[in-house]
Parts: C-alpha cells; sequence; structure tokens
C-alpha cells in the first residue's frame, strides 16, 4: 500500500460528516424537535430561512441544512470516482451506492416530516419508519466504507468458509439489532424510563399488555445486542487474516463490541438520557463500519491500485 490519496481523504471526511449528521438527526428526535418546521418540507413553515425560529425550529432546520450539505459531499465523490477511477472500478460501485442512500435519506427524512411521524407521534407507523432510516443509514455508511477502502487498490477474492458462513448472518444480525435499536430509543424518548425503581421491577411494569407497544418492545433490543455480540466476538478473536492489519482490525472490532455492551448495560441502568443515547448510536455506527471494514479486509486482496 501507498501513500493516502486525496480521494480517500475526502472520502473518509464524508463517512465521518455522515455521522456526525446521523448524530444530528438523533439529537432532533431526542429534544422533539422533528416538527420544528412544521409539516412543510423542504421549506420551513413555508418559509425558506424561518422568521423568529423557536429552539426546536433551529434544531430542525440546521439538521436540514447539514444533511444538504452531506448531499453535495456525496455528489462531489462520485463526480470524482466517475472521473479518476475506471469502468468496473468497486470506487464506482462504492460512491455510486453512497449517493442512492443518500437520496434515500432525504426521502425518509421528508416522509417523517410530511407524514407528521414526528414530535409525540407514538404510531406503529412512525416505528417502522424510524426502523428502515436505520437499515438506510447503516447502508450509506457500509457503501462509504467500500468507496474509502477500494480506492486502495484492494480488490475482492474468494472468501474462506468462515466468511461465507459468518459475513451473512452477522450483517442481517447488526442490521436487526440497529432496527431494534432505533425503536427502543424512540420508545426511550417518548416513554421516559422510571428509574425511580428496580431493574426487575420495571421489566414486570413495562411489560404488562396495557402498557404501549413501544414499551413493550423495550427489551428485545438487549436480548437480540447479545446474541450479535457473541457472534461478533467469536470473528473478533478468531480472524482469518493473521497479517497486521487484519488482527488491527479484528481488536479494534472487538473493542467496540465490547464498549457497545457496556455502553448498552448503563444505557438502561440511567434510564436512557439523551447524551447516552447519543454515545450508543456513535459506537453502533463506529462498530458496523469496523465490521464492514474487516469483513472487506478479509473477503479482498490486495492487488495495484485502480487509480488512473
Amino acid at each position: 500500500m501507498g501513500r493516502i490519496t486525496r480521494f480517500e481523504k475526502f472520502g473518509v471526511f464524508v463517512v465521518i460528516y455522515t455521522i456526525a449528521t446521523i448524530m444530528w438527526g438523533a439529537w432532533v428526535r431526542i429534544t422533539g424537535s422533528g416538527a420544528g418546521c412544521g409539516s412543510h418540507w423542504p421549506t420551513c413553515h413555508g418559509e425558506i430561512i424561518p422568521r423568529a425560529p423557536s429552539v426546536e425550529t433551529m434544531i430542525e432546520y440546521s439538521h436540514r441544512l447539514t444533511s444538504g450539505l452531506t448531499l453535495l459531499f456525496t455528489v462531489a465523490l462520485f463526480i470524482w470516482a466517475f472521473k479518476a477511477f475506471p469502468k468496473g472500478s468497486k470506487v464506482r460501485l462504492g460512491a455510486t451506492g453512497t449517493l442512492l442512500f443518500v437520496l434515500a435519506e432525504a426521502i425518509l427524512g421528508a416522509g417523517l416530516v410530511l407524514f407528521e411521524l414526528v414530535g409525540n407521534n407514538d404510531s406503529v407507523a412512525r416505528a417502522i419508519v424510524i426502523g428502515f432510516h436505520l437499515v438506510n443509514t447503516f447502508g450509506l455508511l457500509a457503501f462509504g466504507v467500500l468507496t474509502i477502502w477500494s480506492a486502495g487498490g484492494r480488490q475482492w477474492a474468494s472468501p474462506g468458509v468462515r466468511w461465507k458462513k459468518w459475513v451473512p448472518a452477522l450483517t442481517f444480525g447488526l442490521l436487526a439489532v440497529g432496527m431494534s435499536g432505533a425503536i427502543t430509543a424512540l420508545g426511550d424518548t417518548l416513554f421516559p424510563v422510571d428509574t425511580s425503581v428496580g431493574l426487575m421491577e420495571r421489566l414486570q411494569a413495562d411489560l404488562s399488555p396495557s402498557e404501549h407497544f413501544l414499551v413493550r418492545l423495550r427489551y428485545i433490543h438487549p436480548l437480540l445486542s447479545i446474541l450479535v455480540a457473541l457472534g461478533l466476538m467469536l470473528v473478533a478473536i478468531s480472524p482469518p487474516r493473521a497479517d497486521k492489519k487484519g488482527t488491527f482490525a479484528s481488536k479494534l472490532l472487538l473493542s467496540l463490541v465490547l464498549s457497545q455492551v457496556m455502553l448498552g448495560w448503563l444505557n438502561v441502568e440511567l434510564g436512557a438520557p439523551g447524551w447516552m443515547q447519543l454515545m450508543h448510536l456513535l459506537f453502533a455506527d463506529l462498530l458496523w463500519g469496523c465490521f464492514i471494514w474487516l469483513a472487506l479486509e478479509n473477503l479482498g486482496e490486495s492487488s495495484s491500485t485502480e487509480l488512473t
């Protein structure tokens, strides 16, 4: 591997900026600011620039602006990829996928606003859209990682038996964990956790048939997380590749999994405060990105750079 190219640096910037935008979107939900611009999109209360905006309006409007920049950065990445890399390049595939998922993200965001699935809305429809919203952000990050990874001149090779078996299962597992986590976070925001009682007493109350479905679903996420975490740790402690990069990625994945499990436990114990939800989401995005990178490393082999 040679020096990091300007394209790779820009790709890293786009991925980092995208994660920051995702975090800000979560803050919009946590603060109940999703209806800050009313049911108007792309305008805000029917205006291009809102006058005398409330705090909620400022939060929602700033999220729209940062999301718009994400689109511009992704378009730039797409154009650069098609100018600098040849036809059939995995870089082009990654940049195209990134752009498509950003556009899908905009559509989902607009749908949430136009159909008023924001604020205190606690409908099944909102829960479903929130789940798909999370899956879409994971897809966006995955293609962003693919763009950076393939820009370094790597090519896919035939995977080993272990990765043929584990990658699809763990990918599906992580998506399920992410969806359940997004729905759980929505429930924690709309129905704050009562931390004045013990965990077992809280569990008994939350699972009552009289409780809202978002409250009753609260404990599916931790159970799924534990199962998937065990699978990730099994892969991380026995990486197929023994080189330094494969070993580093495996150690990083293991560290992120253990950190995420600890953050999840703290999130439950503390009653899911907003700042902890943000931390939990950040590590979820980092863990997902590391998993995708490790999977690509173990499905691929180094080759001469594709950059022209």
